[in-house]
């Protein structure tokens, strides 16, 4: 409780200070609301590329491709949106996807 006041708190200092006009102030809103959404989303790119790295240690080959298939679209999403680059989300994919075919042989 006390954290998330002193976090509204050097926010809205942080607003005061950066931004002269109305249009800067929104402008400062828009982005904050922005990055903390980003990082939500790129949070969530991240575990599920964990999800298939961890089903690729086990040794999992079932397991592993379910996680991919659940990976792929998330990855896929993201690139579309911004969130991360296209050629991050393929070299993720290629990677995760060679990684899965060695378990199988």
């Amino acid at each position: 409780m006390i954290r998330v006041f002193f976090q509204q708190a050097k926010d809205e200092l942080k607003e005061k200070l950066l931004a002269n006009s109305a249009q800067a102030r929104k402008r400062a809103r828009q982005a904050e609301s922005r990055r903390r959404q980003n990082a939500s989303a790129r949070s969530m790119v991240r575990t599920y590329i964990k999800k298939v790295n961890a089903a690729i240690d086990s040794k999992n080959y079932d397991e592993a491709t379910a996680a991919y298939r659940d990976a792929v679209p998330v990855i896929d999403r993201m690139a579309d949106k911004g969130v991360i680059h296209a050629n991050k989300a393929a070299r993720h994919k290629s990677r995760l996807n060679s990684a899965i075919k060695a378990i199988k042989t």
